[in-house]
């Protein structure tokens, strides 16, 4: 006799929550680096992704982070302006301030490719556009 679907669950049914996050768009600015006191190396920086036509702002900018070494050394080649992609997961910060608790999502990438360098007209002045890289 077999058992039913709901007795022996197979690992292959589509999960009931996920947190993936798939985004495509430019480097707003140059990231920043900070060495945590784990002795982890975080490189922050934002990405610009197009909103769809007809809605009021036209871009998003959304905070992202890794502490992983691919990603780390695949940003650090980039230019502003280069088309990003990259994958992860959506991370809440909390933090203390003065004034009390604060909290802020951001991305914490897991894979990042640099797609196209900026164009010559989209670049700032003095930085040579990024090198194509995966993680």
């Amino acid at each position: 006799m077999t058992k039913s679907a709901t007795e022996n669950p197979t690992t292959d049914a589509p999960p009931t929550n996920a947190n993936q996050v798939f985004l495509r768009g430019r480097l707003a600015a140059e990231p920043d680096t900070k060495d945590l006191p784990s002795g982890d190396v975080l490189m922050a920086f934002r990405l610009t992704v197009p909103r769809p036509p007809g809605d009021r702002a036209r871009v998003d900018s959304i905070e992202c982070a890794t502490v992983r070494a691919r990603p780390r050394r695949t940003l650090a080649r980039a230019a502003i302006g280069d088309e990003i992609e990259v994958t992860g997961r959506l991370h809440r910060r909390f933090w203390r301030t003065p004034h009390g608790a604060a909290s802020r999502y951001a991305v914490d990438v897991e894979t990042l490719r640099v797609l196209r360098g900026a164009t010559a007209s989209s670049r700032p002045q003095g930085r040579s556009p990024g090198r194509q890289g995966d993680a």
